[in-house]
């Protein structure tokens, strides 16, 4: 997963950072997200972890409690080959049997195959923030989309479960909890 992410920091514009995480930076999301019993997917390939999605609070407020934002990183070798089209689904599957209701993801506006994968996976362009991000010499956009989960905002959410979501296991066999 280091490999990966660090891969993205130094190439994409998917993430902002401008130095990659450490270890045990990764370790500590890792376990605050297991924590919480949020989603977090690996997808493998002969025991190599070649991409990984998982979901985090969209924000600490407890209003937002049911909405969640989501990344997606896929290994360099493996870009274009259908790891997101495995990943994503499987993602969403998981946060909406954890009773979320919303889920949003920022995507960088040149991002052309995430876009693609967003749209095909339900989500909607709800935002365009232009010119947020300037790296590689240039500016970026980037593309806030949203998609329902479950009802949706169709009907009030239920009651909310003591300590969190239920753990769920995700559909493709690619996609593993990590």
């Amino acid at each position: 997963m280091l490999e990966i992410y660090s891969y993205h920091i130094q190439h994409g514009l998917g993430d902002f950072k401008a130095e990659p995480l450490h270890l045990r930076e990764i370790k500590r999301r890792r376990k605050v997200m297991l924590k919480r019993r949020l989603p977090h997917l690996v997808a493998d390939h002969d025991g190599r972890v070649i991409g990984y999605a998982f979901a985090a609070p969209f924000r600490k407020r407890p209003a937002y409690r049911y909405t969640l934002k989501h990344s997606i990183y896929i290994h360099s070798d493996y870009l274009h080959a259908g790891i997101g089209r495995q990943l994503l689904p499987a993602l969403v599957d998981a946060c909406a049997a954890a009773g979320y209701l919303q889920l949003i993801g920022y995507i960088d506006g040149t991002n052309e195959p995430s876009l693609k994968l967003h749209e095909a996976c339900g989500f909607h362009q709800v935002g365009l923030l232009r010119s947020v991000g300037f790296k590689f010499g240039h500016w970026t956009d980037s593309v806030m989309m949203q998609r329902s989960l479950g009802p949706g905002d169709s009907v009030p959410p239920g009651a909310w479960p003591a300590g969190g979501q239920t753990e769920t296991e995700p559909g493709p066999v690619v996609a593993k909890p990590s």
